[in-house]
């Protein structure tokens, strides 16, 4: 596990990404940069770096953040979210903590989940 003050996070990332990596914010529906992205390649944590997502495994899932149906095995893990007068399933990365979104049992076939991450906290690697 990767441990950082939250001094040394804030001067690795962007305002925006802080915001969503570390005090577990959320961009506005349908305004990242990965919402329609169709290349190929791996999705990582912005933050680390952590492999989390192939784009294989994204789809459109029409909620405004961008939709996987699987992440890779060991990239992340889940925890009881009871904010906002809800009870949801919040994605952390397994690398650094970094909050990345959340996952909800409405997804496709054959996995029937849906991670619903905001692109500030993934990076790319596009494959070549």
């Amino acid at each position: 596990m990767i441990k950082k003050s939250e001094k040394e996070w804030r001067k690795i990332l962007t305002p925006g990404q802080y915001r969503i990596l570390r005090e577990k914010g959320t961009e506005p529906p349908f305004s990242g940069r990965f919402v329609e992205s169709d290349k190929k390649g791996r999705y990582v944590c912005a933050a680390c770096g952590n492999v989390l997502f192939d784009s294989r495994n994204k789809y459109d899932s029409s909620c405004g953040w961008p939709s996987f149906n699987e992440a890779r095995k060991g990239s992340v893990e889940f925890r009881d979210d009871r904010s906002h007068g809800m009870s949801r399933t919040e994605v952390v990365c397994s690398r650094c903590g970094s909050h990345l979104g959340h996952v909800f049992d409405d997804g496709p076939k054959p996995t029937g989940k849906r991670f619903c991450i905001n692109s500030l906290s993934l990076g790319f690697r596009e494959q070549e």
